[in-house]
């Protein structure tokens, strides 16, 4: 697998936090999810295309969390991600929200290929699959 970390920058708004200003724990995901989608435009694929050219879409199977230490309002954040593991039909990638070099997020992501019009388990086409190992 490629070692290359693929690299998101976020800002914390007001709307991510609670009433404390910590951020809420479902708005890590969300700035996972991003990251995993510019991964893949940055690697020539962006997801409506997917589903028009190719027929596929990427869901997410499963996913392990450990919150590690709280991001607040205002703070710039960085979501990193890597592919741990490819295979026919799914990979897994490792991900990482950080505030400079701490660590508030670790993540293990399993994410499926289906087709776009069954949901149905599918092969990752292998353009797809050679892009994500060479990044």
């Amino acid at each position: 697998m490629g070692n290359n970390m693929f690299v998101f920058p976020v800002r914390v708004y007001y709307e991510d936090t609670d009433a404390g200003g910590v951020v809420y724990h479902s708005r890590y995901l969300n700035f996972m999810e991003r990251a995993r989608t510019e991964w893949l435009r940055a690697s020539g694929f962006a997801q409506g295309a997917l589903k028009q050219q190719e027929q596929v879409l990427f869901v997410v199977h499963s996913m392990q969390l450990q919150f590690k230490k709280p991001a607040r309002l205002d703070e710039e954040l960085e979501v990193f991600s890597q592919l741990m593991e490819m295979g026919r039909g799914s990979f897994s990638c490792r991900q990482q929200i950080m505030r400079g070099e701490t660590v508030l997020i670790e993540a293990q992501v399993k994410v499926a290929c289906v087709d776009a019009d069954s949901f149905k388990p599918t092969g990752i086409p292998a353009r797809i699959k050679i892009a994500l190992e060479s990044s």
